[in-house]
């Protein structure tokens, strides 16, 4: 599975880097459009591994890389420094971002609660931008940190289980639902997690593409796209450490990477080989 959040977050770099790939696909790191993106996602890693709220640092990269690229125009249009105020204005969004941690924006509970299931999820469902994979950190961030409903553990194998099932990475949803409250809590995070994605469509939709060709706007979800990237390198790197733990699995992990990268498998066969992998040394070793 940390493979195949590897293997996401590589395919994600066209999105991030989009003006500086070369025609053959690689990516130019000489230009100036691959050096911002770069600097916020690995900042947006890294504050979310020191805990600061998913939310804030999706909608804290938006603004950073829109004043960026402002200053980057009025710059160029004064004939001036293009650098000094962008990198000052990086470091101190992305310090006074990291003043608040995830731990002041909620409350720690114990017991399952199906209406907070229900809410989690619909917030989730409502706030989830970028790759499924995204879906990680939202995860991480209220079941396992605020929560304490999962361990990251129970968060890898509910990724699984959601890449095996057929459809969207989203049906994690209904297995995590059905491990915390039986069928009635999968029921209503599978509800939750997709409402509002219907109800929001239907507003959203006759805007976007307006949206996209306004520059300003272009900037925010361009921020936000570098953001939510960011967001799941942060999350692979904290679930490296559950998942990683002696040479065999690191082995199986570089060897899935390397596959699906270079022959494209199908993921699930790669997770069903992990599998049989464990248990066969299971076997071996009891």
């Amino acid at each position: 599975m940390i493979a195949v959040i590897a293997q996401a977050i590589w395919n994600l770099r066209r999105t991030v880097f989009k003006a500086a790939i070369r025609a053959d696909g690689t990516l130019d790191l000489r230009q100036r459009a691959a050096i911002w993106p770069g600097v916020l996602l690995i900042a947006v890693a890294l504050l979310y591994m020191a805990g600061v709220s998913t939310l804030l640092l999706l909608f804290g990269g938006a603004a950073i890389m829109a004043l960026t690229a402002s200053w980057l125009a009025f710059t160029r249009w004064r004939g001036s420094n293009e650098h000094g105020l962008p990198v000052l204005g990086l470091a101190l969004g992305s310090h006074a971002i990291g003043q608040i941690s995830l731990t002041a924006l909620g409350t720690t509970i114990s017991a399952v609660s199906l209406p907070t299931l229900f809410l989690t999820f619909l917030k989730i469902g409502s706030l989830i931008y970028g790759s499924g994979y995204v879906l990680l950190a939202f995860l991480k961030g209220d079941l396992v940190q605020n929560l304490h409903w999962l361990t990251d553990k129970q968060l890898l194998d509910a990724i699984s289980v959601g890449q095996l099932t057929p459809g969207p990475v989203f049906t994690t949803a209904t297995f995590i639902g059905y491990t915390l409250g039986g069928l009635p809590g999968a029921l209503l995070a599978t509800l939750a997690i997709f409402l509002s994605a219907f109800v929001l469509i239907v507003l959203v939709h006759p805007l976007a593409i307006r949206l996209r060709r306004w520059p300003l706007s272009g900037q925010l979800l361009d921020g936000v796209n570098s953001a939510a990237v960011g967001l799941m390198v942060g999350v692979l790197l904290q679930l490296s450490q559950t998942a990683l733990i002696d040479p065999l699995t690191v082995a199986l992990a570089v060897i899935a990477l390397i596959v699906l990268v270079r022959f494209r498998l199908n993921a699930t066969w790669l997770i069903a080989a992990g599998a049989l992998v464990g248990l066969a040394r299971f076997a071996l070793v009891s």
